[in-house]
């Protein structure tokens, strides 16, 4: 159907515009705009369900790989046009977006009393923005979305979040803004060097795959387009915005930001980083693998000794957004696709996890995990719900996030067992921090009087809460409804980037300590040409030290 993509991108600005024009100086209309603003994110959400119905994956070729494209010149001097489409990757991160944003709208319901009517707004131009990003295929389209999702939600953070909100926007905004240069010189150079090459600027996706770039361009290039993506995902060093940015956002902030923006970066660095530059990421692969396991771990073992429930969900999902990029460096097929399984999978489990957090600290005004404990008996519906949701958070087999980190491991462990070996430690901690939590918070006695008298899943949490375990147990039995689609998309981008994988295989040994690297293999000595002018006597034994046979059992020895 004509014209579908570009509904999914714009009913959430008409609306946002149509928002605009309800008067509510006094508040009298909250109630109207948040339905108002519900009606048309759940109107996209349809829009995207549309879009996953008519989408089939046999049509993702390599001389067609995107479906339901739409295309007009936009600025025709430097060849920028509006130039929009999907293939499997970006249309499951499209339904994900419209499947949590009515949720996250949800969440806020009581919780945001205040400038209702700009926070509606600031949410829908949010989705719209999220949604142009997964679909744009032209580059200077896509940055155009990328940056304009920082405005939304830092207004959300410094308006609507709490004690330290304007410390947590601010440093926000200076990260991710800081990233976003550096891509826009790299996205101008690429037009450049398109112009040079062809005689015409152009920011089209699919011929900047085919430009031919030295090898040293696209280092540079790649780097710049990299460090953008990993701060945005963020990994390890350059993640100490994200647990500010959580605790101090609302519970909608922090639904949508670690739902949905931060595959803002997973997503990047599969459609445009390796693909666009593959001889430099096959170079970098190895430094960026080595960062992933430490975020891993280390993510991880700082959730483990949080006292706040929510800091400890945001350091989770450093962890948890550790294991996307170990698949990404991998780049295989099985390392792919489990990346892209897993920003599917950790948007709907950390989403949830974010919406029990907001619920709990709705009813008490606290985070601290030490103020809670017993709630099993007082709120057992809740309990349930949460203890589904911890499961799916920490992979158990059956649950949403086992698939993706199993997929990821295994692409990882054909491409260098190494870096599985310290990933793994992350799955055990991931279990040790959850379920303590859990445990903490849930079970035991009653200790803190405040907490009588809690009143147990309202209707409201339970339309939240109930899609969000329901998808988090369907994408762990049924996970090749989601994978499917994907297939073909991520088969193309794999190809693309193994074809220019340099002979000599580049694994950890470019950056794991020498002691750790096995012992070089000595070169055989050639095998002696004979003279034809001498005939061979075939009785004379032949000489050990030039002897094939025993030059093959020293090799076997060694």
């Amino acid at each position: 159907m004509p014209g579908l993509l570009t509904l999914a991108i714009t009913a959430p600005i008409i609306g946002a515009i149509a928002l605009m024009l309800v008067p509510n100086r006094d508040g009298s209309k909250d109630g109207l705009i948040r339905n108002l603003a519900l009606a048309i994110s759940l109107v996209t959400f349809a829009v995207t369900l549309v879009l996953w119905a008519g989408f089939d994956p046999a049509l993702t070729t390599a001389q067609s790989p995107f479906q339901f494209v739409e295309r007009a010149s936009w600025i025709p001097a430097f060849g920028i046009e509006y130039y929009v489409g999907i293939d499997g990757l970006s249309l499951m991160l499209l339904v994900l977006t419209g499947f949590l944003t009515p949720l996250a709208l949800l969440s806020g319901w009581q919780s945001i009393e205040k400038k209702v009517k700009e926070f509606s707004i600031f949410m829908l131009l949010l989705e719209a923005s999220m949604l142009g990003v997964f679909s744009a295929l032209d580059v200077f389209l896509f940055y155009i979305f990328w940056d304009f999702v920082l405005i939304p939600m830092y207004f959300l953070i410094g308006i609507w979040g709490y004690d330290q909100r304007i410390y947590a926007a601010v440093k926000f905004i200076l990260y991710t803004m800081a990233g976003s240069v550096l891509m826009l010189v790299a996205i101008i150079a690429l037009s450049w060097l398109h112009q040079t090459q062809t005689g015409e600027y152009s920011f089209d996706l699919l011929k900047l795959y085919e430009l031919q770039i030295s090898t040293d361009a696209q280092y540079w290039l790649f780097l710049a387009f990299t460090i953008a993506f990993i701060i945005k995902v963020p990994l390890f060093p350059f993640h100490t915005w994200l647990p500010d940015a959580h605790v101090q956002a609302p519970t909608p902030g922090s639904v949508i930001l670690a739902g949905v923006m931060l595959k803002m970066g997973g997503y990047g660095l599969i459609r445009l980083a390796f693909p666009l530059f593959p001889e430099a990421a096959w170079l970098f692969a190895p430094l960026l693998a080595a960062l992933s396991v430490i975020a891993i771990v280390y993510g991880a073992l700082v959730a483990m000794v949080q006292p706040d429930m929510k800091k400890l969900v945001a350091y989770s999902s450093v962890s948890h957004m550790g294991f996307v990029v170990l698949g990404i460096a991998a780049f295989n097929m099985q390392g792919v696709q489990g990346a892209s399984y897993q920003m599917l999978a950790h948007g709907v489990s950390t989403g949830a996890l974010f919406c029990i957090v907001g619920m709990l600290s709705d009813r008490r005004h606290t985070r601290q995990i030490s103020e809670f404990g017993g709630l099993k008996s007082l709120m057992p519906r809740f309990t349930a719900v949460a203890l589904i949701i911890t499961l799916s958070s920490i992979g158990l087999p059956g649950m949403n996030g086992f698939i993706g980190e199993f997929l990821i491991m295994l692409g990882a462990f054909k491409w260098d067992p190494r870096f599985v070996v310290i990933a793994a430690l992350g799955v055990i901690l991931s279990a040790v921090y959850m379920l303590w939590m859990f445990q903490r918070v849930f079970y035991g006695k009653v200790t803190n009087d405040h907490n009588h008298g809690l009143p147990d899943l309202s209707l409201r949490e339970w339309v939240i809460l109930g899609p969000l375990a329901a998808a988090a147990i369907g994408m762990g039995v049924a996970p090749n409804l989601f994978l499917k689609p994907m297939e073909p998309a991520v088969q193309l981008i794999v190809d693309r980037v193994q074809s220019r994988k340099p002979s000599d295989d580049v694994r950890a040994d470019a950056v794991l300590p020498k002691w750790i690297k096995p012992a070089p293999r000595l070169p055989l000595p050639p095998k002696p040409k004979p003279d034809p002018s001498k005939p061979q006597d075939l009785s004379r034994p032949q000489d050990p030290k030039t002897s094939r046979p025993e030059l093959l059992v020293s090799e076997v020895v060694r």
